[in-house]
């Protein structure tokens, strides 16, 4: 195999200021697993980069695989990388696999790694801004438009983790008259397989809904649905356990969440949550809610299903792709199909969460293994 480089900019930066892992960032740490032992690592910023060498490499990788934060470590690694960036670099043949979309708007990026021999492959998470830019910050789509027409242009490979996001890229290079270059659909393997030994986290029955708190997650709209189950079940409502941290453009679900009386008792809100933890919660749900307008992928539901918990989710094309007719979907602004589905699953002997389990046995979730087979074979394909 061609020697391999692995831009960590993000997973560095995101440990040195201690963030936890999102799921782009836990993409990243499996690509260093992968590929750590033989590769280099590389830093960028605002399109200029150096390769760090084997042993600052392996120093880089190993912070990022154990999630150990050593911020003078961190320093200590980019001053070596500035100054090593003033130095003349070898050209050697290789591959640049950058998993991450931070970056990919700079033309001289690109033909950095050309001058070092380097063919440049990117993953590509998700069009969303473009597609959907009422759901993102202002500004974002131009941003994100920029990035994907400049990988269009220079990128000599792409990777998709969905055939319905490689679809919309697709549209969007025929729509922008831009190429479309060699690419390989690669899905993603969920963080959260293992069911543990923990018995339920509350004893009334209850359902989860995962994912940072903003518009596209359609939170408001389900806070609401909650209020109607109140007013119809009063004590009897089953508890809705929202997961994940308040983010960008989300006053109507805060408002809701913090000013609504009927859902005081009902809604329990967790702003993190460890792996052992998530997956305890998750294992003992009557179901996962994931009502999202859009989803570039949707790794809770990949997760939710792996753990043999049932699904009701938006009806999304990449959600029918990863998990074909296995979930319950309902459209996100059935109000009434929403309803109809949780009072379902809530009941103590229910037959539609039983047939939902019956089909979780069918389901096999992507792997790693699998994934990097692809990944290789493509790469092999280039060379």
């Amino acid at each position: 195999m061609s020697r391999i480089l692995l831009d960590v900019t993000r997973l560095v930066t995101r440990l040195y200021d201690g963030l936890l892992p999102t799921g782009v960032d836990r993409v990243g740490i499996a690509y260093v697993e992968r590929y750590g032992a033989s590769a280099h690592a590389v830093l960028s910023e605002r399109g200029f980069s150096t390769v760090l060498s084997r042993k600052d490499s392996q120093t880089a990788f190993e912070m990022i695989i154990s999630g150990a934060r050593k911020r003078y470590a961190i320093r200590k690694l980019v001053a070596r990388a500035c100054i090593k960036h003033l130095r003349p670099q070898n050209a050697e043949k290789g591959v640049l696999l950058h998993t991450s979309h931070n970056g990919m708007e700079f033309q001289r990026y690109y033909n950095a790694m050309k001058k070092r021999g380097l063919r440049s492959v990117f993953m590509v998470h998700d069009l969303i801004p473009l597609t959907h830019a009422e759901f993102c910050r202002p500004g974002v789509d131009a941003a994100h438009r920029k990035r994907i027409h400049t990988a269009l242009a220079h990128a000599d490979g792409l990777i998709a983790n969905s055939q319905d996001t490689l679809d919309v890229l697709s549209a969007e290079a025929a729509q922008a008259g831009l190429p479309l270059p060699a690419n390989v659909v690669a899905r993603l393997a969920p963080a959260v397989t293992a069911r543990t030994p923990h018995s339920a986290p509350i004893e009334q029955p209850y359902f989860i809904v995962l994912g940072t708190i903003e518009p596209r997650k359609n939170h408001w709209f389900l806070l609401q649905v909650w209020r109607r189950l109140v007013e119809r079940h009063g004590a009897a409502t089953p508890k809705l356990v929202v997961i994940g941290r308040r983010g960008w453009e989300c006053e109507n679900a805060v408002d809701m969440l913090d000013r609504c009386h009927h859902l005081q008792d009902a809604v329990i809100e967790l702003h993190g949550c460890s792996d052992g933890d998530l997956r305890t919660w998750m294992q003992h749900a009557q179901a996962l809610l994931f009502p999202s307008f859009v989803e570039g992928y949707g790794m809770p539901l990949v997760e939710a299903l792996a753990l043999g918990v049932p699904v009701i989710a938006s009806d999304l094309g990449v959600f029918r792709e990863i998990a074909t007719d296995i979930p319950e979907y309902v459209d996100p602004l059935d109000g009434p199909g929403w309803l109809s589905h949780i009072e379902a699953y809530s009941l103590a002997a229910s037959s539609r969460r039983e047939s939902q389990l019956a089909r979780i046995a069918h389901f096999r979730a992507p792997t790693w293994s699998e994934h990097f087979d692809t990944l290789d074979g493509f790469l092999a394909s280039m060379a």
